[in-house]
């Protein structure tokens, strides 16, 4: 009896634990569960959920509405954590590196990847003035410096009180049917991610024509690696990205599925990430 009790204490403290990493609402917590649990083993479950989680955390402002202002940026979609895990899982994809991010949203996928996999830079960027504001308070909230806002980074070269062991973070208001070619340019990235953005066909060739442009722009440079996360929801929306991508001539595969399993996702979801050779 004492084994099964050992283990439902385990299951719920890992309910906590992934609920917490993935900034769940307090309403999403199993609080019957704790309570009943706390009635018969007293204080040892209470200090096991308090030192929860180990390692570093995310924190997030996110609004309660799926669509608000106009825009679904304000809130985190399952792709972010989907990529979110799959970088934790794969640090060295990033580390020392620059890291351009197309549609931050609320800033969960890049924060993770800034606290876990030490990149060099790290550009976040979306067009919404409510979602670039709400995403610069959740930089400044997880404890990162926050650069003068740019174009790119390339034209604030940084500040003397800059953290070396934390990346330089840059902020830039970025709309993918407006931007030019030396614009793009400027940013210099690595590497390229975006979550959850294929959500209607003027999106998806939107952003292609930004991969494209991105893709032109390197010269003598090395093609910066570029990964895509997203959920599964209309196949059609799926099978248009991956057309555009051949008329553009860039040729993609897609990325092993990981094993991390940080994140509690509240519905079923068929998530994929295409990496693709620019």
């Amino acid at each position: 009896m004492a084994r099964e009790e050992s283990v439902e204490a385990s299951r719920l403290l890992q309910s906590f634990e992934r609920r917490f990493l993935a900034a769940r609402a307090l309403r999403s917590f199993p609080w019957q569960s704790l309570e009943e649990k706390l009635r018969d083993s007293g204080s040892e479950l209470l200090l096991d959920i308090l030192q929860k989680p180990s390692g570093d955390s995310v924190t997030l402002s996110e609004s309660s509405a799926i669509i608000s202002h106009g825009t679904t940026g304000l809130v985190t979609w399952n792709a972010a954590l989907y990529l979110a895990e799959w970088a934790i899982e794969n640090p060295a994809a990033f580390t020392h590196r620059t890291v351009l991010e197309l549609g931050s949203g609320a800033g969960l996928t890049g924060l993770a990847i800034c606290k876990m996999c030490h990149p060099r830079a790290y550009v976040f960027s979306d067009c919404h003035s409510l979602v670039l504001e709400q995403l610069r308070g959740n930089i400044l909230l997880n404890g990162l410096l926050l650069e003068s806002d740019a174009t790119a980074p390339a034209q604030h070269p940084g500040h003397t009180t800059h953290n070396t062991e934390s990346p330089r973070v840059t902020v830039a208001q970025l709309d993918w049917d407006i931007v030019t070619a030396p614009q793009l340019a400027a940013f210099q990235p690595d590497v390229i991610i975006a979550a959850d953005v294929l959500y209607c066909p003027e999106t998806v060739l939107s952003l292609v024509r930004v991969l494209q442009t991105l893709s032109a722009c390197q010269k003598d440079r090395q093609a910066p690696d570029a990964y895509i996360a997203f959920t599964i929801r209309n196949p059609e929306t799926c099978r248009l990205f991956t057309t555009e991508l051949g008329k553009a001539g860039i040729s993609w595969e897609a990325a092993p599925r990981h094993n991390q399993k940080l994140f509690p996702y509240e519905e079923h979801s068929e998530m994929e990430i295409l990496k693709l050779m620019l």
